[in-house]
Parts: C-alpha cells; structure tokens; sequence
C-alpha cells in the first residue's frame, strides 16, 4: 500500500515559508498573520479582513478557496501563491480575482496583503452589514457594550441563546474557539445561517436547543449570553448541568423579568449578581433626540 500523501505543513516549513515572504514582501514575520487550514475550518475571511498581511497553508480539503474570497468580496486584494512544503521560487503575483478559477489540490501558501485594512476587532458593527430577515437587531451601540462584558477571548467557547448578532461578533473574536448558537425559531435560523455564511464564520455550532440531547453535541462553554424568555429559570437549569462552573450574562426588556433573576440566581447559587442597564439616544433625520429601548444585562457567576 502507498503511503498517505502529507499534506499539512510542520511548524519548520511554515516558518521557513514565512521567512522567505518576509523577505520577498520587505516585512518583518511578526507583522504576518499565519493561518493554518490544511483539514481544518478555520474564520478565513475576518482574518483577511481584520489583518494587513495574511499567510495562509492550505491543501486540497479547501480547493475552492480562491473563489470563495472572491464571492466574499475580496477579489482586488493583492495575492501572491506557491505550491508545496519547502519555499522555492515559483511564486505567482496578482489579484485574488486572478486565481478564482484555480483549484488547490497541491499543499499551497496564499500570502495576501490590503494595506488599507484596519486591524482591529470589529465590536458593534452597525445592523446594515448583517442579513435582513425576521430577527430584530439590538442596535450596534448596545451589542458594543455587550461584547465588552462577555469579554470574549481567541480560544472563548460561549453558549449564546437567541442573541444572532451577538454570535457572529463572538465568533469572529473566538477565532481559536468555539460559539454555540442556540435557536429554537425556524426563521431567525435561517437568518442565523445566513450571516454565518455572509461573514464566511467556521466556529459555530447551531443547536435547536438545551435538551440534553443538544447539549451532548458541544464542548463545555465558560459563558452563556441568555436573551431571557419565560424559560429563563430552565434554560440556566440545563446549562449547569453542562459547566456548574457557568458563568451567566443575561439580557432582558421586561422588567418582570429582570425583578425574578434575583430569586433565580440565589436558587442555583449564582452570585456576585450585577444589574446593568443601557440607554441610548440618538438624533434622528428632524434632529430630535429618540430614545432606543433600554435593555437591562444581568450577570452572575457560580465559584
């Protein structure tokens, strides 16, 4: 029998790749941001997007990969491309547009460059990027704050319960780790999948549920973000039993239900509980200041 074609690279060849771009591109290595996504799903487009210089290793489990970024909206970013595992001079210049017929099916490196890209997190995105459909976005000022109190790190994994917007920024910044979206809505479901698509996001897990049967599925999250129903004292129930470690940030409209989070935190042990409330008002097209709705974050965790 044959032996089995390597594909994925070593740490010595990608840094030996990494060495010889450097010195094509006239740049420091610590300015390159490396991706690896031989067999792997991994968040290649907001890297693009969020970093100047990207280096990726890829093989042929992603042979469409030109035309994906391509699809995506990148097609004038500058590109430069090589086939196999030991830098050599083969290289190919262009556009990302350029290769968007082309199929890897050798071990490949992609080096793209958009100098004019900000490298930044994208926190608070404004409701536009996102796909229209039934859900209705929390505006972005709001999901900025948020995101801050999640705190979500690169390897977070977070459970996030009906929060769609909240899911692709996590995802975007857990770009080591894993979100697990749970939607019990047929339609926000479908919107969900399409952001996921449309922000070309890897690191998400949907789950219809917090059955025991859908918790079985995931890895252990450090945090869940509840947007609160009248399941809000099942929901928590359930996923201690996944983390008793849980660490909770819940968000609300209702001040009945805001006034019965104490009761339930103190059933379950949940302290250090921590009420938050968010008023934003902004002028509209007469200049007239409107107040958006004044959401209420609730936080507590189990030690």
């Amino acid at each position: 029998m044959a032996a089995e074609k390597r594909t994925a690279y070593s740490n010595k060849e990608m840094l030996a790749w990494t060495a010889h771009f450097s010195d094509i591109m006239n740049t420091s290595a610590e300015k390159i941001k490396l991706v690896n996504i031989c067999g792997k799903e991994k968040n290649v487009v907001p890297t693009i997007e969020t970093h100047k210089r990207v280096m990726i290793f890829a093989d042929s489990t992603h042979e469409n990969l030109f035309y994906e970024l391509w699809e995506k909206g990148l097609g004038e970013y500058d590109v430069w491309f090589a086939e196999g595992l030991i830098p050599n001079e083969n290289v190919k210049q262009g556009k990302i547009m350029d290769f968007a017929t082309r199929k890897l099916s050798n071990p490949s490196v992609i080096f793209i460059v958009n100098e004019n890209t900000r490298e930044s997190y994208r926190i608070g995105m404004k409701n536009e990027f996102f796909s229209k459909g039934t859900v209705k976005y929390v505006g972005n000022e709001i999901r900025a704050v948020i995101m801050s109190i999640l705190g979500v790190d690169t390897h977070d994994t977070i459970a996030i319960v009906s929060g769609e917007t909240i899911v692709i920024e996590s995802a975007i910044i857990a770009s080591e780790g894993q979100i697990i979206a749970v939607e019990p809505n047929a339609q926000d479901l479908k919107t969900m999948e399409e952001n996921i698509n449309k922000f070309g996001i890897h690191n998400v897990t949907i789950i219809p549920d917090l059955s025991d049967e859908s918790l079985e599925q995931i890895p252990v999250p450090r945090l869940s973000f509840i947007v609160a129903t009248k399941y809000l004292e099942k929901d928590i129930e359930r996923l201690l039993k996944k983390n008793p470690k849980m660490q909770f940030v819940i968000y609300t409209l209702e001040l009945d239900v805001l006034s019965g989070i104490k009761q339930i935190f103190e059933k379950f042990n949940i302290q250090d509980m921590e009420v938050t409330q968010i008023t934003i008002s902004k002028t509209d097209k007469n200049s007239v200041f409107v107040t958006q709705p004044s959401p209420w974050l609730i936080t507590g965790e189990i030690k």
